[in-house]
């Protein structure tokens, strides 16, 4: 079979993040996966868990000093070198870049925030912030695709990887901007939002940035992360970090609590695939009601410190 090339997202602070190993279990429908990691480790265990059949990683200062130009580079020096079935990116910043300028180097088409790839190369998009499911292929090169957080569920596989030297030849061209210094972002007690499995979010109903600690204190409880749709951060009421939707960040988890966000479509755009939706607004004509498994017409500000005290008495 094949390789399908599978660029890894990772840190040596929060170790293979699920996107890669979505990606895997995607790539396994495709081919032989290959994971091409950069960085100081090549996470073989973490990778060769989900299915990853080689690694290629390249380490030093030419790709850890500079942003994302080398590794788009050394890259596309790779694809033309082992020829693969397809490329698979994470839909993230860096990735996106990644890719964009692979698939110049390459003249090769793209697709990005698939959400499924099929054996063929065929692409599932959801599009216009989640209104619409089309299918894509890529008619120039091969597939070189973006796949959007929490699309698939990771699936083990274990495998033993080969981990190879990968060389990079980096031009000039490849070194305009460098990286001058790095800061680690303090990690807290909960969850990473992309990858939590329960999320409790707040909107324009919550008030203020005071009122939020109502929402951090059920997610506590729960044992989840806290997100906020575009209205509540743009009010000042939570960091942009935090933020749900079509412009924010993409969550999928087993449960999603929606308080005081009233559904417009770019936040349900960023959370709409959840297990299980539960909604607490005032407005009995929201729209998230359309989405919500469960839903509560009432003052949340009544509503959660109820739900709170039910939970600790379960505890």
């Amino acid at each position: 079979m094949a390789e399908v090339l599978v660029v890894v997202e990772a840190s040596e602070a929060a170790g293979v993040k699920k996107v890669t190993l979505e990606m895997l279990t995607i790539a396994r429908q495709l081919g032989s996966p290959s994971a091409v990691v950069f960085g100081p480790s090549s996470f073989e265990e973490r990778l060769g868990e989900y299915g990853a059949e080689k690694i290629y990683h390249a380490s030093g200062a030419d790709v850890e000093d500079y942003l994302v130009a080398p590794k788009a580079t050394a890259v596309a020096d790779l694809v033309r070198q082992v020829q693969p079935a397809a490329v698979l990116l994470a839909s993230t910043q860096e990735g996106k870049e990644i890719a964009g300028r692979l698939a110049v180097k390459l003249d090769n088409g793209l697709l990005t925030d698939a959400v499924a790839v099929e054996a063929d190369g065929t692409a599932t998009q959801v599009v216009f912030a989640g209104s619409a499911i089309v299918k894509s292929k890529v008619t120039r090169g091969l597939p070189i695709v973006t796949i959007r957080p929490n699309s698939v569920t990771p699936a083990p596989q274990p495998a033993s990887p080969a981990v190879s030297a990968l060389q990079v030849s980096v031009a000039e061209a490849d070194k305009l901007t460098k990286v001058v210094e790095r800061v680690a972002e303090k990690k807290g007690s909960r969850p990473e939002l992309t990858e939590a499995s329960i999320v409790v979010s707040g909107g324009r109903g919550v008030g203020s940035a005071d009122n939020f600690k109502l929402v951090e204190e059920l997610a506590d409880l729960l044992g989840g992360a806290v997100g906020a749709s575009r209205a509540a951060v743009d009010s000042g009421f939570y960091p942009h970090q935090f933020q749900v939707g079509q412009t924010g960040k993409t969550v999928s988890p087993q449960l999603y609590v929606a308080l005081g966000i009233s559904g417009a479509i770019q936040h349900r755009a960023g959370m709409q695939t959840s297990k299980t939706i539960v909604a607490v607004n005032k407005d009995g004509e929201a729209p998230i009601f359309e989405l919500a498994d469960y839903g509560v017409v009432g003052d949340l500000f009544k509503v959660v410190p109820q739900a709170a005290e039910e939970i600790r008495k379960r505890k």
